[in-house]
């Protein structure tokens, strides 16, 4: 019992009160578009509850656990998601062009955003038993390789946007760890052979499409080109203290599509204005800041690795989101962390966030 006391003090409130803070943001929101609704049950809103008490929950059992289990499973962990990846490849369900879901009847799992803590906890494995050693090529081509395999099988299910939250996962760890300059050139060469390759052979028309709408949106703009005018609009349409909560025209008439998940920051901007959106990016600052520090004061490589991978995928998931409500990166669907709606997305956040509790906990 006194154990228990003593790791529940040295938890890191400032980060889960930061944490809360952001999620306050989906809520609001989500509050608001059902407003907006005739005759809403709230369900949206009411399932999110749901996922953040449950979340909470897994936050504080992910914390309880020490965080040297995940190294020595980390093998098991990375099958695992291989496995997991291939099931959904072959029995997925079907959503919005992307077969990356498992139906379970009264709920759906997006399997992919689980397989990125695989992923991070492998990667944190390796890059600590081989930090020392990334001036040889072969790690950096072994890494490369197992990553490649989750990013391909993410690719064919149709799901570019995870893809390349989980290649730049790697990318900003290894860059981190530090490689030659010669190395870096062949990565690059790499990159834009397999990208002249996949646009070629890999991706679908309308996976094109979104990336062509991204570069010129005007140019069609009732079709491919409509998601990134509606959400620049309302982005804009917000000024500096938002048209107010279930207020704004683009959400609250459903110009904006998709404004629960992959445009919600465009509602927060629509309707809270520069002014929230200032909030809200403090907020993941403090997050990011509060993480760096524990990295610092992390006794171990694989620690440190598991949180220099966090902060990585929090980075790729921003920049993606961000960029696609405000027109300066292609539509791809990726979740705003801790902000979207959604269950896999909220969970997967909570169980890093709880590994890194654990990890806080430990080094103080």
């Amino acid at each position: 019992m006194i154990d228990f006391l003593a790791k529940w003090r040295k938890i890191d409130w400032l980060l889960l009160f930061a944490v809360l803070l952001i999620v306050s943001f989906s809520l609001a929101i989500l509050y608001s578009l059902n407003l907006s609704i005739d005759n809403s049950d709230f369900l949206v809103f009411n399932k999110q509850v749901f996922f953040v008490i449950s979340g909470l929950m897994i936050f504080f059992i992910f914390a309880n656990i020490n965080y040297s289990f995940w190294l020595t499973y980390s093998k098991l962990i990375y099958i695992f998601s291989t496995f997991i990846l291939l099931i959904v490849l072959l029995f997925g369900t079907e959503i919005k062009g992307t077969t990356g879901w498992l139906d379970f009847g009264l709920f759906s799992i997006q399997p992919v955003e689980f397989v990125k803590i695989g992923l991070i906890i492998f990667l944190a494995r390796y890059f600590s038993q081989h930090a020392t050693e990334f001036f040889l090529f072969k790690h950096i081509f072994i890494s490369g390789l197992f990553t490649a395999i989750f990013v391909i099988l993410v690719i064919l299910q149709g799901d570019l946007g995870s893809a390349l939250v989980i290649l730049g996962i790697w990318t900003i760890v290894l860059l981190f760890t530090g490689i030659q300059k010669k190395h870096f050139l062949i990565l690059l060469f790499t990159f834009i052979t397999l990208s002249l390759f996949s646009w070629f052979f890999i991706l679908a028309d309308y996976q094109k499409a979104r990336i062509t709408a991204f570069i010129n949106p005007g140019s069609d703009p009732t079709f491919t080109g409509y998601n990134v005018i509606q959400s620049t609009v309302a982005v804009g349409s917000g000024q500096l203290f938002g048209r107010g909560l279930s207020l704004g025209s683009q959400s609250s008439l459903r110009f904006l599509p998709e404004p629960g998940t992959d445009f919600i920051f465009a509602v927060i901007a629509e309707e809270l204005g520069f002014i929230g959106v200032l909030l809200l990016i403090s907020l993941f600052v403090f997050v990011f800041y509060r993480l760096f520090l524990t990295m610092n004061r992390s006794k171990d490589d694989f620690a440190s690795y598991i949180i220099l991978g966090t902060i990585s995928m929090f980075l790729v998931q921003l920049y993606v989101n961000i960029g696609m409500n405000m027109g300066i990166s292609p539509i791809t669907g990726i979740p705003l962390p801790l902000v979207s709606a959604g269950g896999s997305s909220l969970w997967s956040v909570m169980i890093i966030l709880g590994i890194i509790q654990s990890i806080h906990i430990r080094n103080t």
